[in-house]
């Protein structure tokens, strides 16, 4: 590449959208500045036991946990589809990896820290960092600013020629809009919060959502809540439908309204007394 076509550019983000994009800019000549906030790579695969201060994430000003990972987790895709092209995700015979088809997350995490080993990455990364502020000059260059994000109140600045954000979306949780929310005495928790079942043990749990880690969730759960009602879009028989295999779940349609009394009224007209709600929204 030609000398004049180097460009300094910063990544924000080192999960596995910062690393690759590092990758593909580093092997085009650039020169490549990532800041990662935490103090090790990975992104959303860095399990952390750690849970917000607002359980269900709507508190601007609550402590954020970047990582939705809760400690069961198994991917959902076969390996052979989430490698890198020219970085296949094959098993490793080490000491402490996981060879399944379908690994645990400390796999996914380990196989992105080789990545960054294998591709000389790693010293591409400035780690502790936590990006304040990104915008345009008058020059045409970007301002980046940036402080250590344990103990530094002062913001340095640089200027890039690019920017590319990789941060990525999982720690802003969507919740479901319950008419009479603002009323029902129990507890909501969003699955981002979540890490393990012990904390629903005998509790009557309410599950909004459809998805992986819906169907994840309320299975673990079930092995030590007292009942799990799941509430889904994709609930169509109109009345509530015992899961196979399981004593103690239901399937029901949309949640119509919850009230004082602690009850979740659905729209198949059957009405539980609840004492957590789960948001398993995204």
């Amino acid at each position: 590449m030609p000398q004049n076509s180097l460009k300094n550019v910063a990544v924000i983000g080192a999960g596995s959208a910062g690393l690759v994009t590092a990758r593909e800019l580093k092997r085009e000549g650039h020169i490549v500045v990532v800041f990662e906030r935490e103090n090790q790579l990975g992104g959303t695969w860095v399990y952390t036991p750690d849970t917000e201060s607002d359980p269900v994430g709507l508190d601007p000003t609550r402590k954020i946990v970047h990582s939705s990972i809760y400690s069961s987790l198994r991917v959902n895709l076969p390996r052979e589809v989430m490698g890198f092209r020219d970085y296949p995700f094959v098993a490793k015979k080490k000491p402490g990896r996981d060879p399944r088809r379908y690994p645990g997350h400390k796999e996914v995490l380990d196989y992105l820290n080789d990545f960054g080993v294998e591709f000389g990455l790693i010293g591409l990364v400035r780690f502790g960092m936590e990006v304040g502020y990104v915008g345009m000059l008058e020059n045409g260059k970007w301002k980046v600013s940036y402080r250590k994000r344990e103990n530094d109140d002062v913001f340095a600045n640089e200027e890039y020629d690019a920017v590319i954000i990789c941060n990525g979306h999982y720690a802003e949780p969507r919740i479901a809009d319950i008419p009479g929310i603002e009323v029902w005495p129990g507890k909501q928790i969003h699955s981002h919060n979540y890490r393990v079942p012990d904390p629903f043990r005998d509790q009557v749990v309410v599950l909004i959502g459809g998805a992986a880690s819906a169907t994840d969730i309320s299975r673990e759960i079930a092995e030590v809540a007292k009942e799990v009602h799941i509430s889904s879009r994709s609930a169509t028989s109109g009345v509530p439908v015992k899961l196979p295999g399981y004593d103690n779940i239901w399937l029901h349609n949309m949640i119509e309204a919850v009230g004082s009394d602690g009850g979740v009224n659905f729209r198949d007209g059957s009405k539980v007394v609840a004492d957590i709600i789960l948001h398993c929204t995204g």
